[in-house]
């Protein structure tokens, strides 16, 4: 399961949190979003929805409510948005603010959650396997030429070369991994004002 907890101010717009849901996941704002909530949808402009320049305030949300947020229509993120409590700003800290979250950021444009999935298994691949032997036989013989003086010759080069290139290409796959300080950083930041407008 992917999930992020953030504390944002009641006077951000529904358009601002798409930002913040952009920088806590790790994407870049190029694909059209909505939100569903209360049987209306917010969003991009293409999709005929209602402006998502509301604040969310005047939403009047319970303690509890749901309502999903959609990314990459195409594809599509579907996210259920939880509000878990509300409380007076603390003084001294910046919101939105991040304060947790696990699983890795799937990469823009990879299928969807199938695809997603399918590239996450492909990471697993006999391909791979072969890939790190690879890695490791070239270990053995640079500790064998450190001891004897033999020599590794341009091919093995090649090999290794081709090996990593596989392995940092399947690496990407798997999504970028979660860092609540770099989230926070980004944040602090204001990223997300940037991240509320689609990016071409």
């Amino acid at each position: 399961m992917i999930w992020r907890r953030v504390q944002v101010p009641a006077s951000l717009t529904l358009r601002e949190l798409h930002g913040v849901f952009q920088v806590v996941m790790g994407w870049e704002g190029i694909h059209l979003f909505q939100f569903t909530l209360r049987a209306k949808r917010f969003g991009s402009l293409e999709l005929a929805a209602q402006s998502p320049d509301v604040p969310l305030s005047e939403l009047r949300f319970r303690k509890g409510a749901r309502f999903r947020y959609e990314y990459d229509l195409n594809g599509p993120w579907e996210h259920e948005v939880r509000l878990e409590s509300r409380h007076e700003a603390d003084q001294g800290t910046m919101y939105p603010i991040c304060l947790g979250g696990d699983g890795s950021c799937p990469p823009e444009d990879c299928g969807g959650v199938p695809g997603f999935l399918d590239q996450r298994q492909a990471c697993i691949t006999l391909e791979t396997s072969h890939d790190f032997a690879v890695l490791a036989d070239f270990a053995d013989k640079l500790a064998l030429k450190r001891s004897t003086g033999a020599s590794i010759d341009a091919e093995e080069i090649d090999q290794i070369r081709e090996a990593l290139e596989c392995l940092e290409v399947r690496q990407g796959w798997v999504g970028k991994p979660f860092s609540r300080k770099e989230v926070n950083e980004r944040l602090s930041k204001t990223e997300y004002l940037d991240l509320m407008h689609q990016q071409w």
